[in-house]
């Protein structure tokens, strides 16, 4: 197919977002999320990502056409929203522009993963991992690299010029530089496994503190080349799954053209620390991402990692705007514990998707039970579905959810 049958399918695709997106409710839906960002929520608001859209195409419609590769990755962002908001569109926002990533270059630490892949579904992009420990010694701290930024501003303008040709008339097109996620342990849990980290904070704490400070250390001169070279994002529309629009960010002084930590929000998370001690959490986490998110103007803090008895330390880190109450807490506990301070950004549980049967009720019954707990305790509350690896294949099972959902708050 040549490539002007290809802008064809895709500016015929960006056209139908543009009309959703200059619907008067995704003003309304930003709203919501400033009241609900703000403490100040009129409903809980709920928000799906992370799909296991290899289960997803129904009827064709996620099925690319485009051949030209660099086409290929703009019809599928654009199918992907037109079918999230066809099926489970919940609390989603249709933006009036699209981001186009600038070239920015990034060395990184100097240490990749070794590990052995096991694949359950080939058509899936999720699959286990079993990780080799490459730090062992002081010595192997030392191999860790301080990563340098880069950038190459004719790639930026040429990846520029392609989205212009194919969304002019239709959205407005923003280069977007880098949304940082400052994780210090999903990384150090891929280069010493998770098994192999955990024995070394309790055999080799020395070893720990100068491997996770090292990292810290390398972070903060990577925040500082993103600053001053002005490759940080703009304002963002979702942090960490959930919507990020706010009347607190950008901060004063704000250029556009130069953004600053401040000016966004930041995001961190410790999953591996789940079985940790609230001391050990403080004393290996919380002492070094402070130093990082302090940086920023908002902080979302949290993923999979349980964190209803650990609030106390949460506390302690700079900005915390939103807490991730996993499917692992005692939600009562959590709430009690983060009452009117911080959003309680729920994550029930996807396994009700990936069971022999689907039960609606069930899903009716948490959801109900979590906004109830929020209510005892005036939590504001964002449920955020998320981490899907599997619907079994019935796309109907997620729709069906997001039905629930809005029934549930109202919405």
């Amino acid at each position: 197919m040549p490539r002007n049958d290809d802008l064809t399918i895709v500016r015929d695709l960006a056209g139908r977002v543009a009309e959703i997106a200059a619907l008067p409710v995704q003003e309304e839906k930003r709203r919501m999320w400033r009241r609900l960002n703000g403490l100040k929520p009129e409903r809980p608001m709920v928000m799906i990502d992370q799909v296991c859209w290899n289960e997803m195409n129904i009827d064709d419609e996620l099925t690319l056409r485009c051949e030209d590769p660099e086409l290929r990755g703009h019809e599928w962002s654009l199918r992907s929203v037109l079918f999230q908001w066809k099926h489970f569109r919940v609390d989603m926002v249709v933006e009036p522009f699209v981001r186009v990533p600038k070239a920015v270059g990034n060395t990184g630490f100097g240490v990749g993963a070794q590990e052995e892949i096991a694949v359950g579904d080939p058509t899936n992009s999720v699959v286990g991992h079993r990780f080799l420990n490459q730090i062992l010694t002081e010595e192997d701290v030392e191999r860790i690299q301080m990563p340098v930024i880069s950038h190459d501003p004719a790639e930026t303008d040429r990846r520029m010029s392609v989205a212009h040709e194919i969304y002019d008339g239709a959205l407005e097109v923003r280069a977007d530089g880098v949304d940082l996620n400052l994780s210090l342990w999903d990384p150090i849990s891929t280069w010493m496994s998770v098994e192999g980290a955990l024995w070394a904070l309790a055999d080799k704490p020395e070893l720990m503190h100068a491997l996770v400070g090292r990292m810290t250390d390398g972070y903060m001169s990577m925040i500082d080349q993103l600053e001053t070279g002005g490759h940080l994002c703009g304002p963002q529309s979702l942090i960490h799954c959930t919507g990020a629009w706010t009347d607190e960010l950008p901060a004063a002084g704000y250029d556009p053209d130069k953004p600053r930590c401040k000016d966004l929000w930041g995001m961190g998370l410790a999953q591996m620390f789940s079985t940790v001690s609230p001391k050990m959490f403080k004393e290996f986490e919380v002492d070094y991402v402070s130093r990082t998110l302090g940086r920023f103007g908002l902080v979302y803090y949290g993923c999979c990692d349980p964190l209803d008895r650990k609030m106390a330390e949460v506390r302690m880190i700079p900005k915390v705007r939103k807490v991730s109450m996993s499917a692992w807490v005692d939600q009562e506990l959590g709430a009690s514990e983060i009452g009117g301070d911080y959003v309680f950004s729920r994550k029930p549980n996807p396994a009700t998707l990936a069971t022999d049967d689907f039960h609606a009720e069930q899903v009716r019954a948490d959801l109900k039970a979590t906004k109830e707990v929020c209510e005892r305790h005036g939590c504001p509350l964002e449920i955020i579905l998320k981490d899907i690896s599997t619907v079994r294949y019935d796309p109907a099972r997620l729709s069906e959810w997001a039905k629930v959902a809005m029934e549930v708050v109202g919405g």
